[in-house]
């Protein structure tokens, strides 16, 4: 299905709104006549992916009803949601744009427009823009998480995205799920990528450099410490562009550090200050650029810490915001980006850069609508070339969604919700808990549910499952450190993901509290109140530090989709909230 004219219009009238497009093109008698028509403007494009989860086909994704912000980000982008969202970024209600934004009406509108992403889509736009701006006039450039998500990235080892994304041309790339690979496995496929790798905040440990075991890697510098390269120049249209990469900070926090032990990270705000200076001293470029994974909170805060970076392309928190903010510092300012997740989105700078620095730029975030753009030949070839080996394990039906299966926001989603009574179902507990991971694609109400559903909801390299005993204490004591990681107020003490999915158990939250005030009333499903000196059998997955002892958990859910044939989730697990009425943040909550 196509969008109507109405519709198309409804999404130019946006993008002028929001002013994302020249003035000049704001009357309507000169809006473009195509969707993808995004006048060239200035001389310098810059194209922006990231979070792509290893999503190499289109699929469907719903953004979040819950986003919520405390302290100084309250009623701030990117914590704003539906009808508040819509109404900041002059977005216009049951419009495409409000589909590709916003989470409203979305059964309804997930059938009428359909699926979102997919990497032949998203390389036709890319060529065509390269065309139009003209040969060496832009770079695509790839925030990370583009080699996890899939069942087939974990089976070839983020290998079938390395050349997908040498096929697409990205020019440069930083990470985050890239490093959920052995350390061997991240050189291997850093070697094969045809771009650039770049991380300042990563280095060698102490230790391991007397004796480094990637000594001949390229990037590897040792008189810095340095893992890999932390920034690269590139001269585009004559422009001199520094581009910083900045990897995920929290890596070994938020995921496993076994599998790179070698390797600290970091927010590193004194080294990147230390970068940008060099840089404008020694290499005296015209725009300096940081390539981030840090979540769109960290960067605002990055940004007015440290001077001389023009344009921060960030990516990590999954937030899909059409226009960037703008920070003020002490030197000027920087534009702060974010450009969703899950191949749906294409961020498109232009930028006027003359004399020496930035002059003006026009931004789109451009939804990548599958059924708009043509498959390009090459890569749809070589996508059904990846899968094929895997596409009878892929296509297994296992049950019939009776309603929409999501996973994005602050609290349990409904997809989340069935992996937690997987759980608790096939392993016999009272409670499960599942990671708050910000990625996993959707499922919309009549769609059968197929084992690559199940596989792009929790496919990682550490899957195994675990059945114990914990303590009431125990359990309220995770709850909080979460909670903290999401809600506290300090961007920089904010670790990634959403709050910990939770099944057969309720709690009240109060996100405006403090570390260790913010959860209370915790009680079982059927109300009886959790004691904290008394035990509880829990069901959980993905241990960041030992290995658990029991099946990866797609066999788990896939075991339990089996058994139930249809699934319509009988009870959410959502926490009560206090404190949250009126915030931006949320809408459609029932327990508000």
């Amino acid at each position: 299905m196509t969008l109507s004219r109405r519709e198309f219009l409804h999404l130019m009238g946006m993008a002028g709104a929001a002013g994302l497009l020249p003035g000049s093109l704001r009357a309507s008698s000169q809006r473009p006549t195509d969707l993808y028509e995004i006048p060239r403007f200035g001389n310098v494009c810059l194209m922006h992916m990231t979070d792509c989860h290893a999503q190499l086909n289109p699929v469907y994704f719903r953004e979040p009803n819950v986003n919520l912000g405390v302290g100084g980000a309250l009623g701030k982008a990117p914590h704003l949601v539906g009808n508040a969202f819509l109404k900041h970024f002059g977005v216009t209600p049951d419009s495409s744009a409000a589909h590709a934004f916003s989470y409203l009406n979305y059964d309804a509108a997930a059938k009428t427009y359909g699926r979102v992403g997919g990497f032949a889509h998203l390389a036709s736009l890319v060529k065509r823009l390269r065309a139009e701006r003209g040969d060496g006039n832009s770079l695509l450039l790839d925030g990370g998480d583009t080699w996890q998500g899939s069942g087939t990235a974990y089976w070839t080892r983020g290998k079938d995205m390395v050349e997908a994304c040498n096929l697409l041309g990205v020019d440069i790339m930083t990470g985050h799920w890239e490093f959920t690979y052995q350390d061997r496995e991240v050189i291997e496929n850093i070697g094969e990528f045809k771009g650039e790798f770049i991380a300042q905040n990563v280095k060698v440990t102490e230790e391991a450099l007397f004796d480094y075991k990637f000594s001949d890697f390229d990037g590897f510098n040792e008189d810095a410490g340095l893992a890999f390269k932390p920034y690269t120049m590139r001269t585009v249209n004559g422009v001199r562009v520094a581009v910083i990469g900045q990897a995920f900070p929290y890596t070994p926090i938020a995921n496993p550090q076994r599998f790179i032990p070698d390797w600290t990270f970091g927010i590193q705000d004194e080294r990147m200050q230390a970068v940008v200076d060099q840089v404008r001293s020694n290499e005296k470029p015209d725009l300096v650029v940081v390539l981030s994974h840090n979540g769109m909170d960290v960067d605002l805060k990055m940004a007015e810490q440290v001077t001389g970076i023009d344009v921060i392309f960030g990516g990590h928190t999954h937030d899909g915001m059409p226009a960037p903010t703008v920070v003020e510092n002490s030197s000027g300012k920087t534009l702060v980006t974010n450009a969703g997740s899950n191949g749906k989105f294409l961020g498109v700078m232009d930028l006027d850069v003359r004399n020496g620095k930035l002059q003006g730029f026009q931004y789109r975030l451009v939804p990548i609508f599958s059924n708009l753009l043509k498959a390009d030949p090459a890569m749809q070839a070589y996508i059904d070339q990846v899968r094929a080996p895997y596409k009878t394990q892929l296509e297994e039906p296992l049950a019939l969604a009776e309603e929409t299966l999501y996973r994005r926001g602050n609290f349990n989603g409904t997809f989340d919700q069935v992996i937690c009574d997987a759980l608790n179902k096939v392993n016999d507990a009272q409670i499960s808990l599942s990671p708050g991971f910000r990625w996993g694609t959707t499922v919309i109400p009549g769609q059968t549910i197929t084992m690559e559903n199940v596989m792009d909801q929790t496919c990682i390299t550490y899957p195994e499952t675990y059945r114990r005993e914990m303590s009431g204490a125990d359990i309220k004591a995770i709850l909080e450190d979460v909670g903290d990681n999401l809600f506290n107020p300090d961007p920089y003490f904010q670790q990634g993901g959403d709050m910990v999915r939770v099944g057969g158990l309720d709690y009240v939250c109060d996100p405006n509290q403090s570390f260790g005030k913010r959860i209370s009333d915790m009680t079982l499903d059927d109300g009886t109140k959790i004691e904290a000196n008394k035990k509880y059998m829990v069901a959980g997955w993905a241990t960041v530090g030992s290995q658990s002892p029991g099946r990866p958990i797609w066999d788990v859910v896939a075991d339990y989709l089996r058994d139930q044939k249809q699934v319509k989730i009988n009870k959410l697990n959502t926490p009560k909230l206090v404190g949250m009425k009126g915030n931006p943040g949320l809408e459609d909550y029932p327990a508000a």
